[in-house]
């Protein structure tokens, strides 16, 4: 018999198990998705950064409220303080990685399992349909505050050479080094950015989808396909100049007028940049998929029993409106009315509260000219909310490509009753650090309705909303026979 002295211990080993090992990044795409995908499977929500909120809002309030230059100084700090000196590189383990991964979820059985690349439309999918999302790509900072934000070349060199004990003790992983001085620059003074891929499952990966996954059940291959031009630098090794944001490929390899207006702002010594040559179109270092992992596993899907299902889309955002009007689909089937839009931006969201709330989500990646394009695609292509709100990440760059905050303000006339921002100060974006935390807060301040949290959408009914709505969005779904 269990006494509530035991089911504390176990509680406290639970907890200690789901620690991440110190040199993947908490401020990252994969693995914030991954811990709300699993918080929610687990029956909790997602407070912003894994952080109590309560208790870390007034401090983030303070934060706000300091200049600028000190704002930034925090900003850097924070950033570097999550990430490792370069010689411990050599004691990144991919398997132990893949530990805490998996160990983040309930271990039971599942109908299904997602494995491949960052989304937060994947995490909406996956909370619908119950199962969980095994990243491909996760993040190591590397301090380095000895580099100039605009020196990409210098930094290239430097991983060079740095990443040789990672790549030799790990021989499934392929390192993106992404180098971003646009969206990223305050962050770049004191770290670098390498995130890995994994080019096979791996021991642990495996070990999961055989005690998780009945005989018959399906993996999903979750496949964006955006490459971004790159440099090989070494075996498993390559070097991204710029990333997917406002910033345009041209802006990055061949400047121009916001450019030099930008590194002026920032009193940079350049008026453009002048990165390392590429030499191949190679997938985007943060949520493009590397398709060696798709051969390994579908050979161990074929000598297991199980179904292969792609998910192939190329933008990270193409998703959203999908998995936007399956919620809304799937609230009409529960008798809720589908009225309440909420966006969210980049690592801010909350699959609980969304269902919670009875709102329909919609995600995008930042906060920059190209995420605002496609919410505004999207309004415009399905019928009218009622309601329309809002997270909005803040990076603390005037970055190319940033509309101002007027600009998103706009999106909330396309709400036939009312629209606002949620954990935003409009006069400090993109400077507005406590949003990190108050999203969560206001959220459940903010929207007042309360819904059941639903059983799982049955595979079933995902495959009949796949077949009612054809090709009117740009994913495809492929079964791949065995």
């Amino acid at each position: 018999m269990k006494t509530p002295f035991y089911d504390g211990i176990l509680a406290s080993l639970s907890t200690k198990l789901r620690l991440a090992p110190p040199y993947i990044a908490g401020f990252d795409s994969g693995s914030a998705m991954l811990r709300a995908t699993a918080a929610y499977l687990r029956g909790e929500d997602f407070p912003g950064m894994g952080v109590q909120p309560p208790a870390i809002e007034p401090i983030a309030t303070l934060i706000n409220k300091l200049p600028r230059q000190v704002q930034e100084v925090i900003y850097t700090l924070g950033s570097a303080g999550e990430a490792i000196p370069p010689d411990r590189l050599k004691d990144v383990n991919a398997e132990v990685a893949s530990q805490w991964i998996v160990n983040e979820y309930p271990q039971r059985q599942y109908p299904a399992v997602a494995i491949g690349s960052a989304s937060g439309a994947i995490v909406h999918l996956c909370a619908a349909v119950g199962i969980p999302w095994l990243p491909q790509t996760f993040m190591i900072p590397v301090l380095h505050p000895e580099i100039h934000p605009d020196e990409p070349k210098k930094a290239m060199e430097w991983g060079r050479e740095k990443a040789k004990p990672l790549l030799a003790a790990n021989p499934d992983l392929q390192l993106h080094h992404m180098y971003d001085p646009n969206q990223d620059r305050l962050s770049l003074r004191g770290m670098n950015y390498f995130r890995v891929k994994r080019l096979r499952l791996g021991e642990t990966y495996k070990y999961f989808l055989e005690n998780c996954l009945p005989k018959g059940a399906t993996i999903f291959i979750v496949e964006c396909q955006r490459t971004w031009p790159t440099t090989e630098v070494d075996a498993r090794h390559i070097f991204q100049f710029g990333a997917l944001g406002g910033a345009t490929e041209s802006d990055f390899f061949q400047g121009g007028e916001s450019v030099a207006e930008y590194l002026q702002h920032y009193q940079s010594p350049r008026r453009q940049w002048n990165p390392p040559t590429p030499d191949g179109e190679r997938p985007e270092a943060e949520w493009g998929f590397e398709a060696t992992l798709r051969d390994d596993i579908e050979n161990f899907a074929r000598d297991r029993g199980y179904h292969i299902r792609r998910i192939i889309f190329q933008e990270p955002e193409h998703l959203s409106p999908f998995v936007a009007e399956l919620y809304r689909w799937w609230y009409k089937q529960r008798g809720i009315i589908a009225n309440r839009l909420l966006v969210e931006s980049f690592i801010l969201l909350e699959p609980m509260w969304t269902l919670r709330t009875g709102s329909v989500p919609f995600w995008m990646k930042f906060n920059m000219q190209p995420s605002l394009d496609w919410i505004e695609n999207y309004l415009e292509s399905t019928d009218p909310y009622d309601e329309i709100y809002m997270f909005l990440f803040s990076h603390g760059v005037d970055a190319v490509g940033l509309p101002s905050i007027e600009r998103w303000r706009d999106v909330f006339k396309r709400a036939r009753k009312h629209g606002e921002f949620i954990g935003v100060e409009e006069d400090k974006f993109p400077r507005n650090f406590a949003t990190l935390i108050r999203y969560y807060t206001d959220l459940q301040r903010v929207i007042s309705a309360r819904y059941p949290v639903p059983g799982p959408l049955m595979l079933e009914q995902l495959d009949q909303f796949i077949q009612q709505t054809g090709d009117r969005f740009p994913v495809q779904w492929e079964s791949v026979i065995s």
